[in-house]
């Protein structure tokens, strides 16, 4: 199969190489398909994973929430007497709350308020496994005493610069004084631009109209040995035996981020418009390799004609398509990855989003290179057939 594919003589590579001009049109067509496939997916990923993060920093093995909950920026609270119920259950060792707001931060140079998530969290036990808030908890403890995620957007002013320099930073959040007596970072998210985590009593402070006694996260960590997921049915199942009580969903915190990341996908139209650009990119791809390889066998039709006198079969000449075909992608792929890969550096740097190059990512646009370029190649065989020597001498 090897030989028959790479044949002893490269009649595929030295087709190509004989008109170079459009062999390097056809591999920045390919390469610029590949770009818009990697930039998309890239995007995408970098994006959901934005959004998901801080549901993977919560430092718990299960998670109690509002059976309604959808996403950071709506998120649902539910009572915290049912978060206490869990400590009745065997294998359950310590329960934790957090509360979530959106709340108004003020830039303090231009004096423009801004969205930015508020966590409340417990300062002896912040339930986060950021390394600097662990760090800096007893911080925390102080009233109007926060700490803010350097890694959100720069419109809510230099904190972080200003915080390294002096040790403190004051401005308003909710039209109440806050001081920074902090820095973490997660990023910005769908969610919001920013985050700020507060102890419970400063969270209340800063939303007055909240009820003490609604949660929207509960955090539930189990002894060590315990079966996760057998503790996680009876939990679903017990906390919801009366249907006069509120219910609430208990899952991983995992399960807790494939929430968010659902509604984004499927709940919003984003999903649905980097899955558009992959498949233009993917489309693009076509027919740029099949006009290519239409041009080749149209310019050569009466060598194929001569080869198929002298008993060639069409399966040998289909066999050259297929090689100018996986050439092609290959050669459009390198410069795209390469390419992409400084894009997605350029990016992070810009918008401190978690975009990377993945090696699934990288395998799945090469896969679907392949295959863009043997789609085009099946397509202009039809030409290929076409070549009868009667016709042609």
């Amino acid at each position: 199969m090897t030989n028959k594919l790479f044949l002893k003589t490269p009649l595929a590579w030295r087709q190509l190489l004989k008109e170079k001009t459009r062999l390097a049109v056809a591999v920045a067509g390919i390469a610029f398909a590949d770009m818009l496939i990697f930039i998309q997916m890239g995007f995408e990923s970098a994006l959901f994973d934005a959004a998901i993060q801080p549901h993977r920093n919560l430092s718990a093995d299960l998670v109690l929430i509002n059976p309604q909950f959808s996403t950071l920026f709506s998120v649902k609270s539910f009572p915290r007497q049912k978060l206490y119920q869990v400590l009745s259950y065997d294998g359950v060792e310590s329960v934790n709350s957090v509360y979530i707001g959106t709340g108004q931060w003020r830039n303090p140079e231009t004096r423009i308020d801004r969205a930015i998530l508020v966590w409340g969290v417990d300062p002896n036990q912040p339930g986060l496994k950021f390394p600097e808030v662990q760090k800096n908890k007893d911080q925390l403890k102080a009233l109007s005493h926060v700490m803010f995620d350097q890694a959100g957007r720069p419109e809510y002013g230099t904190v972080g610069d200003t915080f390294k320099k002096t040790g403190n930073f004051q401005t308003e959040l909710n039209n109440k004084t806050v001081s920074v007596k902090g820095v973490f970072s997660n990023g910005a998210s769908f969610a919001a631009d920013g985050n700020v985590i507060a102890s419970h009593s400063t969270f209340l402070n800063l939303f007055t109209n909240r009820n003490p006694e609604q949660i929207e996260v509960g955090l539930i960590n189990v002894k060590p040995g315990t079966d996760i997921e057998k503790l996680k049915i009876q939990l679903q199942k017990g906390l919801n035996s009366d249907p006069k009580n509120p219910f609430v969903e208990v899952g991983t915190t995992e399960d807790f981020a494939q929430k968010e990341k659902t509604y984004w996908a499927n709940g919003t139209g984003i999903g649905f418009i980097f899955g558009l650009g992959v498949g233009v990119g993917f489309i693009v791809g076509i027919v740029i390799v099949y006009q290519i390889l239409y041009s080749d066998v149209s310019d050569h039709l009466p060598e194929y004609a001569t080869l198929k006198a002298m008993g060639y079969t069409d399966n040998y000449l289909l066999t050259v398509l297929v090689q100018e075909a996986l050439v092609l992608a290959i050669l459009g792929y390198l410069p795209a990855f390469f390419l992409s890969f400084g894009l997605y550096q350029v990016t992070f740097a810009a918008t401190m989003l978690p975009i990377s190059m993945k090696v699934d990512r990288a395998v799945t646009v090469f896969i679907l290179t392949v295959i863009m370029c043997s789609i085009s190649g099946a397509i202009a065989l039809r030409k290929l057939r076409a070549a009868d020597p009667a016709e042609i001498f």
